[in-house]
């Protein structure tokens, strides 16, 4: 069965590295995928057995989302949405899918009506005159509420006309779609959740066994993305000598969009025992064996964080209208998995001070109780949907 996965990253990297995850995946459990990915190229990302396919890539202006822009920074016109559509549109037709899956859309990414609009319209056409492709959404389990309602009703219309499924990649056990989407139930016939979707590593032969916490171990300070991770690393690595964690090593990722001068000036400054580094591919080995983690609070890095079972200090970004990462961040902390350091308060004492909290807790349960099935329970929601 044959995938067509659309994807469109424009500040951070999660919804890249999430389809990176379910991309390989699918393709392990047996699809043909083909990934088209919208955003700026990402060094490092593993999409496995699947195609990946790289469109004329767009980002943000700001935090704001307000503007698109093209690779060489200059805001998209007519003529440039024209051309990736029509790009778009002939990966479609090169791949001939039998499912057409978006990511976010229609509960976001509305920049972008421009091409997904005519490849939805292609696939709605096809299948009324052959059954296949069949049209699913792929959504994080948190959404940024739009304050107009008239978007609401649009998204609603939009996956009314378009889509077969909806696939939340949650639990809602912990939490719902319709906490931040209060009109799910509107659409309820359609979504389908999936539990969350976690990249998980074994260990290379040969590594011995070594548990999170143990007090030989680094600290693992990371960023994400890292186009709004500076602040975050500035106070970690100024909070370093006021924590009882002073003597051990801390490893600064600083993520691939973090401004050259910013790491430049991060890498001078630290001192001995502090390394500052672009990107692990073994982020997630690293986790397994942390003393502690210090991170943003995206949904990968927060479900790696938590499937390493490492005691942890979260600051979720909050910027713009952004309100994902908080409202994940303190329903973790209110099960006393994570500490939270808010973004208007981010500093190098309140880095010190949620430390010093986390490291006189027992390790977390991690995500016991929690369906992590993401990946899985996906290929399993998309080979039900090609025989109903």
């Amino acid at each position: 069965m044959i995938v067509l996965f659309h994807v469109q990253h424009l500040l951070g990297i999660g919804h890249l590295t999430r389809a990176a995850t379910l991309a390989r995946g699918l393709a392990m459990e047996g699809f043909e995928v083909t990934v088209g990915s919208g955003g700026e190229p990402v060094p490092g990302v593993d999409f496995g057995r699947a195609t990946f396919v790289q469109l004329p890539p767009a980002r943000v202006a700001d935090r704001r989302f307000s503007e698109l822009l093209d690779a060489n920074g200059a805001p998209v016109g007519d003529a440039w949405k024209a051309r990736r559509r029509d790009r778009l549109l002939d990966l479609y037709e090169k791949v001939g899918p039998d499912f057409v899956l978006t990511e976010l859309f229609p509960f976001g990414r509305r920049q972008l009506r421009f091409e997904l609009l005519p490849l939805l319209d292609r696939a709605a056409a096809d299948r009324e005159r052959t059954g296949r492709p069949r049209i699913a959404c792929s959504v994080r389990d948190i959404l940024v509420q739009s304050p107009k309602p008239e978007r609401t009703r649009e998204m609603l219309a939009f996956a009314r006309h378009y889509y077969d499924l909806v696939l939340v990649h949650g639990d809602p056990r912990f939490v719902s779609l319709d906490a931040t989407f209060p009109h799910a139930r509107e659409i309820a016939d359609r979504v389908a959740y999936t539990g969350y979707v976690v990249a998980r590593s074994e260990r290379p032969p040969g590594e011995p066994e070594r548990k999170a916490g143990e007090a030989d171990a680094e600290v693992i300070v990371s960023a994400g993305g890292g186009a709004v991770g500076g602040k975050l690393l500035e106070a970690a690595l100024a909070a370093r000598p006021r924590t009882p964690l002073a003597d051990a090593g801390w490893r600064l990722l600083a993520g691939a969009n973090l401004p050259e001068p910013v790491f430049r000036s991060l890498a001078a400054r630290a001192p001995d025992g502090v390394s500052v580094e672009r990107f692990r591919p073994d982020f997630r080995r690293l986790l397994r064996s942390a003393r502690l983690s210090i991170s943003q609070g995206g949904y990968n890095t927060l479900m790696e964080v938590l499937d390493a079972e490492v005691r942890a200090v979260v600051v979720p970004y909050a910027g713009g209208l952004e309100t994902e990462q908080t409202l994940r961040a303190n329903l973790l902390a209110a099960r006393g998995l994570v500490e939270v350091v808010g973004e208007e308060e981010l500093g190098p004492e309140s880095i010190a001070a949620a430390v010093a909290r986390a490291l006189a807790k027992p390790p977390s349960g991690g995500l016991a109780g929690v369906d992590t099935s993401g990946v899985a329970a996906t290929a399993r929601a998309l080979r039900d949907l090609a025989v109903r």
